[in-house]
């Protein structure tokens, strides 16, 4: 019986090659492609006629008029505010996120048992929801005769119902927290469930008690899945737009996803809501960058 003949390097490079073909295509079709042509808006002009986006398709020719324009209010007028709203609000949903996934992420994998499973698809249920309709739902609890304020009534907390909806900083905070959560726990459990047993056993047999073995074993072997969760979440809240729309609707607690939509959308200063984007994709390009070094660091560390 002949032996298999070994498959050289170059063929196998060329076969995986061609299995990255397809996806290398599609984000170069529907991002790269797109995100060129919102650079050549944002450092295009405005038909003084109709007032329309003039694109400058030669990145040689582009003008900066409009770019520098959106630099100098968002560092020192109306789109500063805006911007470190949205960081601020970002930064406290996805604390508040963090402390509710970690806890039921690690309860699932340590001590699900044989109730994993439909754990698990209870983990799974916002999926087959729409965010829209869970915001909607979210609306109807907030309402002045909403569940929220009859708790609240009920327990003595307050002595009246209170409108939730009229542009409060908390009511977009937690409708970012609920509308995200779901997208942290699960990456946070796939990682707690593959942590090697034997090593909190050798933990325990070196003398650690349940919380020590935790935090010198557990909490840093997960620190890579959260940051992952972390980027997985704050990356798309920046963006947000209908969560604050649908739960304030107020100019006090609009975030930087809504100034793109208004110049965007609903204007006729479309070059500035495309320069908005730039900005906006610079800054999280700088965190993601901060994610990636902070992770391979952390994998040096563990494997030293």
């Amino acid at each position: 019986m002949a032996e298999p003949q070994p498959v050289s390097p170059r063929r196998g490079d060329a076969f995986w090659a061609g299995l990255a073909l397809p996806g290398v295509a599609w984000l170069c079709l529907f991002f790269l492609l797109p995100f060129y042509v919102v650079l050549c808006i944002a450092f295009g002009s405005v038909d003084p006629l109709f007032l329309t986006p003039r694109p400058e398709w030669n990145p040689l020719a582009w003008s900066t008029a409009s770019f520098e324009f959106t630099l100098e209010r968002l560092f020192g007028g109306s789109f500063g505010r805006v911007f470190l709203r949205t960081f601020a609000y970002v930064a406290i949903a996805t604390a508040l996120s963090l402390l509710i996934a970690y806890p039921v992420a690690y309860y699932v994998a340590r001590y699900g048992g044989r109730w994993k499973g439909l754990l698990l698809a209870g983990l799974i249920a916002p999926f087959f929801v729409s965010y829209l309709m869970r915001m909607l739902a979210w609306i109807n609890l907030l309402q002045d005769d909403g569940w929220v304020n009859d708790v609240l009534l009920w327990v003595g907390i307050l002595d009246a119902p209170r409108n939730w909806l009229d542009g409060r900083a908390s009511s977009v905070i937690l409708g970012l927290v609920y509308g995200y959560v779901p997208f942290m726990i699960l990456p946070l459990y796939a990682f707690l469930d593959r942590i090697d047993r034997s090593q909190l056993e050798a933990a325990r047999d070196l003398g650690a008690s349940p919380f020590q073995a935790f935090r010198l074993v557990t909490l840093p072997l997960s620190v890579p899945a959260i940051l992952a969760s972390i980027v997985i979440i704050a990356l798309p809240m920046f963006g947000d737009y209908y969560t604050t729309d649908l739960l304030s609707q107020s100019p006090t607690t609009s975030m930087i996803g809504n100034q793109i939509y208004l110049y965007i959308l609903g204007g006729q200063q479309i070059p500035v809501g495309a320069a908005l984007v730039v900005c906006l994709m610079l800054f999280l390009t700088l965190l993601l960058g901060y994610y990636v070094y902070a992770t391979a660091r952390a994998q040096r560390r563990l494997g030293s």
